[in-house]
């Protein structure tokens, strides 16, 4: 599958691109996120919950390192931050198997700290920040 490219000028735009990662891959439940501290990994998967019908509030879970949510379907809906983990063996303590091989959507910030763990089939998806005007490059 060809990777696809889309400049972000403002967070207006990321409802946009949202629904084509979602309409690009309708089978897909784990989707991991690169980027750096600030480029917006939080405020995207944001904007993916809302349009998966969450109706709680999607905040980061840096210290907690996992957040659920419920879709309207009572279907549960997994947030991971690795930001915090030294080692890929915290991520075994989690109990990741269960999520990434559940069947749930499992959105996963700083997926870099558990490469190795996640799924062959994981959706990786990109937020590049241009530093001359702001933008974000966000590639999937």
């Amino acid at each position: 599958m060809m990777q696809e490219i889309f400049i972000c000028n403002n967070e207006n735009e990321l409802g946009g691109i949202a629904g084509k990662l979602l309409a690009k891959y309708p089978d897909k439940r784990i989707f991991a996120f690169f980027g750096g501290m600030g480029a917006g990994k939080t405020t995207f998967i944001k904007i993916i919950c809302a349009q998966l019908g969450i109706t709680d509030e999607v905040t980061s879970p840096t210290f907690s390192i996992i957040n659920e949510y419920i879709k309207p379907d009572g279907e549960s809906l997994y947030h991971f931050d690795f930001y915090r983990i030294k080692l890929e063996e915290e991520a075994y303590d989690l109990g990741y198997e269960d999520y990434f091989y559940g069947g749930y959507y499992c959105f996963i910030e700083w997926p870099e700290k558990v490469e190795k763990l996640l799924p062959e089939d994981a959706v990786r998806v990109s937020i590049e920040v241009d530093e001359t005007d702001n933008s974000r490059k966000v590639l999937f």
